[in-house]
């Protein structure tokens, strides 16, 4: 009705009272309720949403379509259509984001970099392999 995606289901979680050490690749929705070491990525073939609960930590890179997020997280985040900060939400690092919903009381230490929608995106091409 309002132009909005109809969003992914959540299908994993990784619950309160785990720590994970890794980098951590998943498609469709996950909630952190947990702490985590490493980069956070959605597979961006599908829609994708990523919760961070009140009671998590992440120390890594968040990237996904949509994210909220209410807890702590160190390192950057890169939400490619819309990113939702909720009261208690702290972030240490830079945030890149299509659209941007920030509550009272949400935190952040680092840069605001708005994603504009005619900005084009760097080529990566591969350097030549000295044997």
């Amino acid at each position: 009705m309002f132009n909005r995606k109809k969003q992914p289901p959540i299908k994993s979680l990784i619950a309160e009272g785990t720590h994970l050490e890794g980098n951590i690749q998943f498609s469709d929705g996950l909630r952190v309720d947990g702490d985590v070491k490493g980069n956070v990525r959605a597979d961006s073939a599908s829609a994708s949403i990523l919760v961070v609960s009140e009671a998590a930590h992440i120390i890594g890179e968040l990237e996904a379509d949509h994210i909220i997020i209410n807890g702590s997280v160190k390192g950057p985040v890169h939400a490619r259509e819309m990113l939702e900060l909720q009261p208690k939400a702290r972030i240490e690092g830079d945030v890149h984001y299509a659209a941007l919903e920030m509550h009272q009381g949400a935190l952040i230490t680092g840069q605001l970099r708005p994603l504009l929608a005619g900005e084009e995106k760097p080529t990566l091409k591969l350097a030549a392999i000295n044997p």
